[in-house]
């Protein structure tokens, strides 16, 4: 169907005059701009947590720029990566605060995804009828981590080097595939300059492209159904309440009023980010450790190598399954399908199914060696999120609403996954081998139990309308 051309007032200003061209020859992108921006409604009761997922598209933004840059001046070749990265930090001009801004991005956008997932988590972003958003977020986490790992091996240090060298080793546990599987991610029997190569390809074209389309999907599906907020009240159903254009009561426009409130976020941001990457970009050697200043050496191995601080809790929980921690794992098997099979009321068929499924996992937790098993509870630890709208049983949605000790049960989960962090980073030690074993089975419990424990307490009661105190 042809769009009809809309007519202006001949003595209208130039710039509505030129508004008014363009949306006679592109009304696709007014249209979108007012289902996304000034008609979109938005709850009126949003807070600081909601700033969260407008940085994340700030930081994609700088690390998309700042890597167009990097790209023009880095040789993706073993013999010269290393020096391509050395030529643009001294020798071209402002290169060095380029790729200053590109790594300080790189941590930037996974504390910011971080407190993004922990804001959903609060106020149950994920349950219906956003499920379909909290997956599109979480596939973005997980290709969000394949980019910044892949991207951690370009510059050919010596941490990069022997990072890539052991997670790519990881593969090789996986019975039957494992070998070849490693083999063809390298490229090569060894970490060279054919898994550089492939690397760059897939960091610099391959995965941006999914990531982009994921963020637009995530954008998407977000506005169909509508932003939550901080009560977890639905603002645009059919029990909502709206005036005389059927627009929510409780909800305001998004564009003026959320994107200053973004501005105002963006602003904040930018004062931190500047400062780390004027100050220090290297953030104590978290954020680029001192290992990688120095040329990649495949006879040399570091004392201790440690992927960068946003991986290192799920390394921790990789670290943590050893052969003496496979039998609590076996244990807890057993205890979950005695606990479907003797307590459940599931039909007796399922028990059936639910007991030769544990007696199948039990045999193969005893056959194949507990590398792989790491490799199992590392990439779980990430699977798992997806599955959280329908781990999630409590009758309300948002943590304000929740049993008082919800709170505490939230915050120990924040305090333990900062710990797996830290030890993520540390050397192997006795002492931390038993605290992020504790650790990883407090972090798989949090969500295996959670069908149990989120129906617990006694939940306070939910408002008709959104709580909003204008400030």
């Amino acid at each position: 169907m042809a769009h009809e051309f809309k007519d202006i007032d001949p003595n209208a200003p130039a710039g509505a005059k030129l508004t008014n061209w363009f949306e006679n020859r592109f009304p696709t992108a007014f249209d979108a701009y007012r289902v996304h921006m000034s008609e979109y409604y938005a709850p009126k009761n949003f807070n600081f947590w909601y700033i969260f997922g407008s940085l994340a598209l700030l930081v994609l933004v700088i690390q998309i720029v700042t890597g167009i840059f990097l790209v023009m001046h880095y040789k993706p070749d073993a013999e010269k990566a290393f020096a391509s990265v050395e030529y643009i930090m001294r020798d071209v001009p402002w290169g060095w605060l380029i790729r200053y801004m590109h790594s300080t991005g790189a941590s930037a956008f996974f504390v910011v995804v971080y407190l993004h997932m922990f804001r959903g988590l609060l106020y149950g972003s994920y349950r219906k009828p956003r499920e379909l958003v909290w997956i599109f977020g979480c596939a973005i986490f997980l290709v969000l981590m394949a980019e910044a790992f892949m991207g951690y091996l370009l510059p050919w240090g010596q941490m990069s080097y022997w990072g890539a060298q052991v997670i790519v080793n990881l593969f090789s546990a996986i019975p039957f595939i494992g070998p070849d599987l490693a083999l063809l991610i390298r490229g090569d029997y060894v970490v060279g300059d054919a898994t550089l190569n492939r690397f760059f390809s897939f960091h610099v074209i391959a995965v941006p492209l999914v990531l982009l389309g994921l963020v637009v999907a995530h954008l998407l599906a977000l506005h169909d159904v509508g932003s939550n907020n901080p009560d977890g009240i639905e603002i645009k159903g059919p029990n909502a309440p709206k005036d005389a254009k059927g627009h929510p009561l409780d909800g305001i426009p998004f564009h003026p009023y959320y994107t200053v409130h973004d501005i105002f976020g963006v602003t904040v941001f930018l004062f931190l980010f500047s400062a780390v990457v004027f100050f220090a970009p290297e953030f104590g050697g978290y954020f680029l450790e001192y290992n990688n200043f120095i040329p990649a050496d495949p006879l040399k191995t570091p004392s201790h190598i440690a992927p960068v601080w946003y991986f290192t809790p799920f390394y921790s929980m990789l670290r943590a399954i050893t052969s003496e921690m496979m039998y609590v794992l076996i244990a807890c098997v057993v205890l979950g399908a005695g606990f479907g099979v003797l307590k459940s009321r599931l039909p007796a068929a399922v028990k059936g199914v639910v007991a030769v499924v544990a007696l199948g996992v039990i045999a193969m937790m005893l056959s194949i060696d507990a590398k792989f098993w790491g490799v199992v509870v590392m990439g779980g630890a990430v699977i798992i999120l997806f599955a959280l709208p329908w781990l999630d049983c409590s009758p309300v949605k948002s943590i304000r609403y929740r049993p008082s000790w919800h709170k505490y049960l939230y915050g120990i989960f924040v305090i333990n996954f900062v710990i797996l962090a830290y030890l993520g980073v540390q050397p192997p030690s006795p002492i931390g081998e038993r605290v992020s074993q504790v650790g990883t089975l407090f972090y798989f419990g949090f969500f295996l139990l959670m069908p149990w424990w989120s129906r617990l307490g006694k939940t306070k009661p939910v408002p008709d309308r959104v709580t909003f105190k204008p400030h």
